[in-house]
């Protein structure tokens, strides 16, 4: 597992993302060297070429992160990653054309620059073969021995998604005297052999330690010699953080997580997201005000020319302060006569219109104001409503840490989660805020924003 500015990612994603980032740079000078010969390169061309290489190379990976091909939870088929290859390469097809129109001095010619994208696209297709026919090898997998059968190991069967044991055999669990056995029964070893001969025997690389008290019959020597032969061992909130992304509740004591690293909120971090934000929401505000009065039009047709085409609504916002969040109206206009409740699949109360703008986000469009008034940041947790946070407040550990940052328009949560109507997945999405707001960066929020896009070209979680 990498931490990259305090971000977890697995260690086969960026061994992926280093190769496709080079096959790439190399499909560029490819298409350069393919498309003109050392005599017609002139001194200012060659001069900028390996900023040009530099802005292709990026673009393209930029495009790839958004469209999903990086994401931790990625489970598609070889012939559904390359549709989305397809997909990315289109993406970043019209965004060099933007930036080569802005900055014609980035250009390299027509002709080098579909062969350079060309041969990029049958570059990625070979790595991604490559990268899919190894993931699953003892070349790229360690084997892995969970200490404890109790709840605390039971927690580790609800990683049921292929992509969480991405790279991970799981060997076992250990059973500890006095363990109340939780998990599933062929799974558990049983021996009285010592702990480090277990360890050669099943050849494992890593021990994930999952005792739910530390009694006395608590192998402490045993790990700690295994340990210093080079067995990685893992406290099982530290293997759910690196593996899924999240802070998992049920494996935190509320006296370690007085202990727990990150959190940090120090002012440099506060004041560069402030700043970042107020750019982009004016950034976002000039290019998306030209779509205001199409929304406008399509609202008041749809539902009367009499009724509102904005909803304001009183969310819960940083250190608990009440703020009005903006949005399209998307729903009929007495959507909530009968009081305050989740949105639905399916939802009977959205309209034709809504349902666009929902599943596009451009409902959301409004809630740039509110970034740049300063009641929300563009990455956090989403804000939730006052009737409903009371509740859950009141059944879910840690639940009031969400607000110690502003909620966000987008947030990690919405990335890794789908959309959640009842308590069960406000727990869920809990665990990726959590993970958020520990482990803040502004990668972390760039890599938030560029993997948003996904959601959106693939409408994930829309309701």
């Amino acid at each position: 597992m990498s931490r990259i500015f305090g971000h977890y990612i697995p260690r086969s994603l960026t061994i992926l993302a280093f190769f496709e980032f080079v096959a790439v740079l190399t499909a560029f000078y490819s298409g350069v060297g393919l498309r003109f010969s050392n005599d017609s390169i002139t001194p200012e061309f060659e001069e900028l070429l390996h900023l040009k290489a530099a802005v292709f190379s990026v673009s393209v990976f930029l495009s790839m992160v958004a469209v999903g091909l990086y994401s931790r939870s990625m489970r598609e088929g070889f012939g559904q990653i390359i549709v989305k290859l397809v997909v990315g390469m289109f993406l970043a097809f019209f965004a060099l054309v933007a930036l080569y129109y802005l900055s014609p001095s980035w250009f390299v010619g027509r002709g080098a620059f579909v062969l350079s994208l060309v041969i990029a696209f049958f570059g990625l297709i070979g790595v991604r073969y490559l990268y899919s026919s190894l993931i699953d090898t003892k070349l790229m997998t360690s084997r892995v021995l969970v200490i404890g059968t109790g709840a605390m190991a039971r927690q580790l069967q609800q990683l049921k998604r292929r992509s969480d044991w991405r790279g991970i055999t799981l060997v076992g669990f250990f059973h500890l005297r006095g363990d109340q056995d939780e998990v599933e029964e062929e799974k558990i070893i049983r021996s009285e052999q010592p702990l480090s001969k277990l360890v050669t025997d099943y050849g494992i690389d890593e021990l994930i330690v999952a005792v739910d008290e530390q009694r006395k019959n608590y192998p402490v020597d045993e790990i700690i010699g295994c340990k210093m032969k080079g067995i990685q061992v893992t406290e099982i909130s530290d293997f759910f953080e690196k593996r899924s992304g999240r802070l998992q509740i049920d494996t935190l004591h509320p006296s370690r997580f007085i202990f727990i690293e990150g959190f940090n909120q120090d002012y440099t971090r506060i004041v560069v997201k402030r700043f970042v934000d107020i750019c982009l929401s004016l950034l976002m505000l000039l290019i998306t005000v030209p779509i205001y009065p199409i929304l406008i039009f399509l609202i008041k047709k749809e539902s009367g020319w009499n009724e509102p085409v904005f909803y304001s609504q009183v969310r819960v916002g940083q250190d608990e302060e009440n703020f009005v969040i903006h949005k399209f109206r998307s729903m009929v206009v007495d959507a909530e006569q009968q009081g305050a409740q989740w949105a639905s699949k399916n939802d009977a109360r959205v309209t034709k219109v809504g349902n666009v703008m929902r599943k596009t986000r451009l409902d959301e469009l409004p809630q740039l104001w509110n970034v740049l008034k300063g009641d929300m940041s563009f990455v956090g947790p989403r804000p939730e409503r006052p009737e409903f946070v009371e509740k859950l407040a009141e059944n879910i550990p840690y639940y009031r840490m969400r607000h110690r940052v502003k909620p966000g328009i987008t947030g990690w949560a919405q990335v890794c989660y789908p959309y959640g109507d009842d308590e069960k997945d406000a727990k869920e999405k809990l665990q990726y805020d959590l993970y958020y707001i520990k482990n803040y960066s502004v990668f972390l929020d760039l890599a938030i924003l560029a993997q948003t896009a996904q959601v959106i070209l693939w409408q994930k979680g829309a309701r």
